[in-house]
């Protein structure tokens, strides 16, 4: 959480860019995990179980095992955030199988365009309102398993979910965001330190 929450701060004090980059991520984050089960579930059934063991469009494919994996690790970081939002995973995981079962390659063909769609606009509001690389050139497992907890942590934090956690989490994520900015402020002096003296040299 606290290492994917630096990565989010806008690189200016604009609130309406701030939140224009908030949304992209509410909205697109989600949306990617999503279609990513969606199309997972074209691999087939993988493990076959008894059909009294079968959920009812959980078979157990890709998606449905990749998922599975995802409520896991949820369930593990944080009990109670996890348990509903693993709920919520495999509804979703459940309900895409459905689509993909009655409407085949037209489902697969819309979860694929928001797919694609999705991750151009997290690049594009890494870009414009971050001005820095995103998450995933950094951290894999951030970028791919810590950033739906991520956005749904911070829905709940806006219901009133454990403030005190809010509240640490929020002060950690302010220290992280201090030292990426004098790391880069270094870099930036370390650079035009080099670039003098390189100046410097050449006059001599």
């Amino acid at each position: 959480m606290t290492r994917y929450g630096p990565r989010h701060a806008p690189r200016t004090p604009i609130a309406d860019s701030f939140k224009v980059n908030i949304g992209i991520h509410m909205v697109g984050v989600p949306i990617i995990l999503w279609t990513t089960f969606i199309l997972f579930t074209n691999s087939g059934t993988l493990i076959p179980l008894p059909q009294s063991m079968t959920v009812p469009h959980l078979e157990l494919n890709a998606g449905t095992l990749f998922c599975l994996c995802y409520c896991g690790l949820y369930i593990l970081l944080e009990p109670v955030a996890g348990t509903a939002f693993a709920a919520l995973l495999l509804a979703g995981t459940a309900y895409g199988h459905h689509l993909v079962d009655v409407h085949g390659m037209t489902a697969n063909f819309w979860a694929a365009s928001a797919f694609v769609g999705s991750w151009v606009a997290q690049f594009a509001g890494h870009g414009m309102f971050e001005g820095r690389a995103p998450a995933l050139l950094d951290n894999i497992f951030q970028a791919f398993f810590l950033a739906p907890l991520f956005v749904w942590l911070e829905i709940l934090f806006a219901l009133g979910y454990r403030p005190e956690l809010k509240n640490r989490v929020d002060k950690m994520v302010q220290q992280d965001i201090a030292k990426y900015r004098e790391s880069k402020a270094q870099k930036a002096n370390g650079k035009a330190n080099g670039t003098a003296v390189n100046g410097h040299t050449k006059q001599s």
